[in-house]
């Protein structure tokens, strides 16, 4: 602590990414990347974007990434603003929102980084419990609020929220922006953004880090109607400028238009997905319904954490949280077949053979 800091740095609880181990041969199922890869389409155009032109600033619109976004997601180039990440676009919103005379609403098991905006900014909110079998009611949120954000699939649950359900959220709260934040919505669920044309106070948040394998990139968008887009607009324009440099607007755009890698490469996922969840059940796990490119799980009579630490002297990551309600739970990424394979090697060691596939 420094007697330089501002007041606000003091009592912040900075969010706590998942682990990035340098060690290599290591199976990395703990931070929900894609196990494939991205499009060649986007590490051609990166590549062709290492030229002279770096000498010059990118465009401070991100103009053809938003073209790319706009078709892929079938909206207008003005119903879309990108950011470095979307967790840059989701700090964006809440600074552009949600500092309310109203408590921000959220579910208390979803993505955790929401909690450190509100202390960042000073934005007063309350928690909405799941209900016992983990999913949002959106009943819950009909009370008087300064906005609403639900993950949808959430995070770390993976359980996902019909566009029906959102529609009644929507019309629930119609004097509050609602923000969906889809960073899983490619691998199972209906998209919000069929609904921004009806409700101007929604805005969807998505991302090229997970469905389009480019984590390393950090490009996210958002998409609205364009009097919520200018509020971001606003925001961006007063802290960067540039979010974005020339390589990624090239990579983000030949990715976005790569329609046919995409739908194959998240049936991969997917059919993964599938394959994890049996051989989980099979090692006497309870599996939540996921709709995401993870699975949450817990073992029937086996301690998460004493899993954890088995699997990870095997080499094998996974996500644990410490947290209410979820302590038994492990957030388990979707692999490829083979790092599936050493997962379940390295279960089948640490349950012990009576605890083995039935």
């Amino acid at each position: 602590m420094s007697r330089f800091w501002s007041p606000v740095v003091s009592g912040l609880t900075p969010y706590i990414p998942g682990e990035q181990p340098k060690t290599l041969d290591l199976v990395k199922l703990n931070t929900n990347e894609h196990p494939y890869g991205p499009s060649p389409r986007a590490l051609d155009a990166m590549r062709g974007a290492l030229n002279d032109t770096l000498k010059l600033y990118p465009d401070p619109d991100s103009t053809r990434v938003k073209e790319s976004a706009a078709h892929a997601c079938g909206m207008r180039p003005e119903q879309v603003f990108v950011g470095n990440g979307s967790d840059e676009v989701l700090a964006h919103a809440f600074f552009a929102l949600f500092q309310q005379p109203r408590p921000l609403l959220f579910p208390d098991i979803t993505y955790s980084f929401y909690p450190v905006y509100c202390g960042l900014y000073g934005i007063d909110y309350r928690t909405v419990s799941l209900d016992e079998q983990f999913r949002v009611n959106v009943a819950d949120y009909a009370q008087p609020n300064g906005g609403i954000v639900i993950a949808n699939p959430n995070a770390p649950t993976g359980r996902v929220l019909a566009l029906a359900d959102i529609e009644r959220l929507l019309q629930a709260n119609t004097d509050s922006a609602v923000l969906i934040d889809e960073a899983y919505i490619d691998f199972g669920g209906a998209s919000a953004a069929a609904l921004i044309d009806q409700y101007p106070n929604l805005l969807v948040v998505r991302t090229l880090s997970k469905s389009y394998a480019l984590a390393g990139l950090r490009v996210g968008f958002a998409l609205g109607s364009e009097e919520l887009i200018e509020g971001l607009d606003r925001v961006k324009n007063s802290f960067n400028s540039y979010p974005l440099d020339r390589v990624a607007q090239a990579g983000a755009s030949a990715a976005l238009d790569d329609a046919e890698w995409f739908e194959r490469s998240r049936a991969q996922v997917i059919a993964q997905r599938e394959a994890l969840v049996a051989g989980l059940q099979a090692r006497g796990f309870e599996v939540l319904p996921s709709a995401a490119n993870f699975v949450f799980a817990r073992h029937r009579q086996r301690d998460a954490a004493e899993i954890a630490t088995g699997l990870r002297a095997a080499r094998v990551i996974v996500r644990h949280f410490k947290l209410p309600r979820i302590a038994q739970f492990l957030r388990i990424s979707v692999g490829t077949e083979p790092q599936h394979a050493r997962l379940f090697a390295a279960l089948d060691h640490v349950l012990g053979a009576t605890a083995g596939v039935a």
